[in-house]
């Protein structure tokens, strides 16, 4: 991790007690922004954007998501539902002494910042979702089934559309888990390696390979095992950095995916907290930026009605789409930190770094 990263702890009760681990960079006193990763991540899979913004004068705040890093993981599949990460946030941002941040997410992180923004909107300055719409995943696999494409997902062939990975993991989460934590490296290095940059385009408009792994009975077409020639991909070149994709290997070998994969199996946990706690109904009045990975096959916003909650539910909305796959921030950082750059400029001009202070601004 870059030494310029300063790494902090702060304890939380949710359950018991835990601890949230994260990373900051930029001056203190500069405008909070907050970054969530998702599944599977740590916070130095933020480095292009926590390096631009700390740049830019912005105080950069990343977190190991539970389950991750060095933050705390447990072997209880309830500690992962998004009312016991909550306090956690919620402790994150009080040990920076700030009341609000803008906050941004992708991914499972998304969806734990869509809680966040619909129990409690008064923490966030504004939001920026990546790959996954609010008022969708944070309600549960039943919601996301009802936005199903189902012309490219029949119902009689595909009834949980491209969704069914989340099903497997339902039905056999051991199995599930089993075959990423038999086959960590591998994995992680062909999933973000210089051959995946734009492999996303090869499958655009086309049916996702996770609608069929559990009539597989397991991952990428039931392969017990990741096959022998990915061990021999190069980290050089991968779409994170050799430096960040080496920590994410050393990271996940050492927590393993029992805690990750355990943000899948809280559907039902989830729902009933964002119906039961949820403020003005759902609806979310501040500026919220979507950052839509156009090719992306799962969280498929460019061919299905993924995202027709978010737009009914946020009153102001900016879209942006970006020709890249799932890991839009990690493949096309130069574009994503480009759109967070602009929106933050534009629609949150107040928070721009030093704006406040500096009196010779002014806008002709």
């Amino acid at each position: 991790m870059a030494s310029s990263y300063k790494r902090s702890v702060v304890k939380y009760q949710a359950n018991s007690e835990k601890e949230i681990s994260y990373i900051s960079a930029g001056p203190s006193e500069g405008q909070l922004l907050i970054f969530l990763h998702g599944w599977p991540g740590i916070a130095y899979t933020w480095k292009p954007q926590i390096e631009t913004f700390a740049a830019l004068g912005f105080l950069v705040v990343a977190p190991d998501m539970p389950g991750y890093g060095e933050s705390t993981s447990t072997k209880v599949q309830e500690d992962y539902s998004h009312e016991n990460i909550i306090p956690g946030l919620l402790a994150l941002l009080e040990a920076t002494t700030r009341t609000e941040a803008v906050w941004l997410a992708h991914d499972w992180g998304a969806g734990v910042l869509s809680t966040l923004m619909a129990t409690h909107p008064e923490v966030i300055k504004a939001s920026c979702l990546m790959a996954v719409p609010y008022r969708t995943l944070e309600l549960g696999l039943e919601e996301v089934v009802k936005l199903v494409n189902r012309e490219m997902y029949p119902e009689d062939k595909f009834p949980f559309g491209q969704w069914d990975y989340q099903n497997f993991y339902e039905q056999s989460f051991d199995k599930a888990t089993e075959w990423f934590d038999a086959n960590v490296e591998p994995w992680l290095k062909v999933s973000f390696s210089a051959v995946s940059k734009g492999r996303g385009a090869l499958g655009y408009g086309k049916p996702a390979f996770t609608a069929t792994v559990t009539k597989d009975g397991g991952w990428f077409g039931g392969i017990p095992k990741a096959l022998p020639e990915w061990n021999n991909v190069p980290t050089e070149g991968a779409m994170l950095g050799q430096d960040v994709l080496e920590e994410l290997i050393k990271a996940m070998k050492k927590t393993g995916f029992y805690g990750p994969d355990s943000y899948y199996m809280n559907h039902k946990r989830n729902r009933e907290f964002n119906l039961s706690k949820q403020k003005n109904g759902g609806h979310f009045e501040k500026p919220l930026l979507f950052i839509e990975p156009q090719w992306d096959s799962v969280c498929d916003t460019a061919n299905s009605r993924l995202a027709d909650p978010m737009r009914q539910h946020a009153s102001k909305l900016t879209w942006t789409s970006i020709a890249a796959g799932h890991w839009v921030s990690a493949e096309a950082p130069q574009e994503t930190n480009a759109a967070i750059a602009k929106w933050l400029a534009t629609e949150v001009a107040d928070y721009w770094p030093y704006f406040y202070k500096n009196a010779q601004i002014k806008n002709y």
